[in-house]
């Protein structure tokens, strides 16, 4: 879809998506852009994020990823949920670090699609880079809100 109703259906979609997200919001994960199959969320790496070795834990990093992941496949108001995803972690995340993960539509054909997202701290440093594997179920991301008289 590359009409003049891609764009802003992509920034109304996330707005939904991330305003349902607790957890994502939690950990300070913020959207930056958004795009039909795209999106760029950040996240302010601090002292409550660190593991043991005092860098940031990975199950945080892939949090991130996963989130920019869901917000890119979720932007054409088609429910869609990850069918697998891995993560490959290239250099540790500091406390301080501003985060932000990119992701990419690589494929979308029928029910499935393919996303890659890139993570790189504030001086271009890549930290990791995951692959998801999308799913469409049934339903929109937009869900009309309904009142009880």
């Amino acid at each position: 879809m590359n009409d003049a109703h891609s764009q802003p259906l992509a920034e109304a979609c996330a707005e939904a998506l991330l305003s349902r997200d607790r957890a994502s919001r939690q950990l300070g994960i913020q959207l930056l852009d958004v795009g039909p199959g795209s999106a760029r969320l950040s996240m302010l790496v601090t002292q409550d994020h660190l593991q043991g070795y005092g860098t940031c834990h990975g199950g945080l990093l892939f949090t991130l990823a996963d989130s920019a992941f869901a917000v890119a496949c979720n932007t054409y108001d088609q429910a869609t949920v990850a069918s697998g995803c891995s993560i490959d972690f290239l250099a540790p995340a500091q406390a301080g670090d501003r985060l932000v993960a990119t992701a990419i539509e690589q494929s979308r054909r029928g029910r499935t699609g393919l996303y890659d997202v890139r993570i790189d701290n504030q001086q271009g440093q890549l930290i990791a880079l995951f692959r998801g594997r999308a799913y469409r179920v049934h339903g929109p991301v937009l869900v009309q809100e309904t009142r009880e008289e």
